[in-house]
């Protein structure tokens, strides 16, 4: 992996685990939904003034003087918006994954509501902030606060798009100014699909820079590097990549790094090792017991409350669905090690989802428990398997809890990494098996082979077995203990 994109992984996953994340999308994220870039926007506009839109730099300019043509009347420049950005759009895998992301802070320059959309699919409650009178009110409970900086398409007439709009920009809209300015100090920004030619933008930029000099918080963008096909002419090319370098090192005058791409699905690569990475945060942990073997009662619940201990103590979030034996010392482990230290939120650090026993809906009670199963586990990037047993109700026998083979199952749809602690028997005996049988397909670091092996090994003590976990996810997060 680029040493780059590495780093940006790490700082940025860090701010987005202490809430200090935000987003600033441009045209480029909407436009392989179906939407039009700046260009295509005024193609039409620009040839009714007999302008070609190919070979001018200058687009407000284009949009002013259609305006100025006309008399002063933006009103076929509304219509084109509103012709545009009504289309049926569909919403891409980037949006997706930002929108799964605990990111509370969105800024943007679309006119489009994709960015809104995406955040509803995944249940989140929006503040979209459109005209500065919405900067005055907040929405109760919101998860996410979605900033209109050039307006909205349910706006048109006040979108901005012409000279007259960004000269008029800080009389209009002057508190926007003011709160990205805010965000700008205070968060790590990720800039995608953003030119980095807006005017706006550039002098928000500049104060902050010329304010605090030496001392501004590091940013990041997505750039896709300029590429030989692209281009009809070696010298055309060369130029770009000139060009390009001289942005690229303008942009850290404003504490901008930038990230190069060869393509732009590389952009969504990048994007879905970010996700994953952040929920490998998220533990789920999965056990359950009626019989508890060679281990015996004792061991087994002081192991299960010492190893969600650990994970707590540790820096990770536990998910658990409060396992038959073994699920309440889960719990009461994790709540001990919270309750160590007073600035810890329960609710951040423990997601305890009890199966319910009975059904009287139409939707049989095994249907709902993988519904259940599957809210649960589809935010952890790492899951945690110990035990594993039930009694069978028709004979009364001790058997595998096939509901642990279906979190397992659960678990490798949703891109997390199994932990199985074959050492404890029963279900998390064959779910280790089945891992070391094909080790490779399971597990994407190789070199933790042996860490796995060992916790097959029903010799080692508890407290190896603990630690071999830990280190586990420590490597599996690609981070230092």
């Amino acid at each position: 992996m680029d040493t780059n994109v590495a780093e940006f992984l790490k700082t940025y996953k860090t701010a987005i685990e202490e809430s200090n994340a935000a987003i600033f999308a441009g045209a480029g994220l909407s436009k392989p939904a179906g939407f039009v870039d700046w260009k295509e926007l005024l193609r039409d506009i620009a040839e009714e003034i007999n302008l070609n839109i190919d070979i001018e730099s200058d687009l407000i300019a284009v949009a002013q003087y259609h305006v100025n043509e006309n008399g002063g009347n933006r009103g076929r420049v509304n219509q084109t918006l509103i012709d545009e950005f009504t289309k049926d759009a569909e919403i891409t895998e980037n949006h997706k994954i930002l929108s799964r992301l605990p990111i509370n802070t969105y800024w943007t320059t679309n006119y489009d509501t994709l960015i809104e959309e995406a955040l509803k699919r995944e249940g989140k409650r929006i503040d979209a902030k459109i005209t500065i009178e919405n900067l005055a009110t907040t929405k109760t409970n919101s998860d996410a606060k979605v900033y209109k900086m050039h307006g909205d398409i349910s706006l048109a007439h006040e979108a901005v798009l012409t000279k007259d709009d960004y000269e008029n920009y800080n009389n209009k809209r002057q508190l926007f100014t003011t709160a990205l300015q805010g965000d700008l100090v205070s968060k790590t920004m990720l800039f995608i699909g953003f030119s980095f030619d807006d005017p706006n933008l550039e002098y928000i930029l500049s104060r902050i820079r010329i304010l605090l000099e030496q001392n501004q918080r590091t940013h990041y963008c997505f750039m896709k590097q300029v590429q030989r096909e692209d281009f009809e002419e070696e010298s055309e090319f060369l130029y770009a990549q000139i060009k390009q370098k001289l942005k690229v090192n303008d942009l850290r005058r404003y504490s901008i790094k930038v990230l190069l791409v060869n393509r732009y699905d590389d952009i969504t690569a990048i994007l879905k090792e970010l996700e994953l990475q952040y929920k490998r945060r998220n533990i789920f942990v999965s056990g359950s017991a009626t019989d508890y073997g060679d281990w015996g009662e004792k061991r087994c619940l002081m192991f299960s409350s010492n190893l969600s201990k650990a994970l707590i103590n540790n820096g990770n979030n536990i998910v658990t669905g409060f396992g038959l034996g073994v699920g309440s010392c889960v719990i009461s482990g994790a709540l001990e090690e919270i309750y160590k230290t007073r600035n810890q939120r329960v609710e951040e650090r423990l997601i305890s989802r009890p199966f319910p026993q009975n059904s009287t809906s139409q939707v049989p009670i095994k249907d709902l428990w993988t519904i259940h199963r599957n809210n649960m586990i589809q935010n952890v990037g790492i899951s945690v398997f110990m035990f594993g047993n039930k009694i069978d109700d028709a004979t009364g026998n001790v058997i595998d809890a096939d509901g642990m083979f279906e979190e397992f199952e659960i678990s490798l749809i949703h891109g997390g990494i199994p932990v199985p602690v074959g050492a404890t028997g029963f279900t998390a005996k064959k779910i280790w098996e089945t891992v070391m049988n094909n080790f490779n397909q399971y597990i994407p670091d190789a070199e933790l082979i042996d860490k796995y092996r060992l916790l097959g090994d029903a010799s080692q003590t508890d407290e190896i077995m603990i630690k071999t976990v830990i280190e586990i996810v420590n490597k599996l997060e690609k981070r230092k203990k």
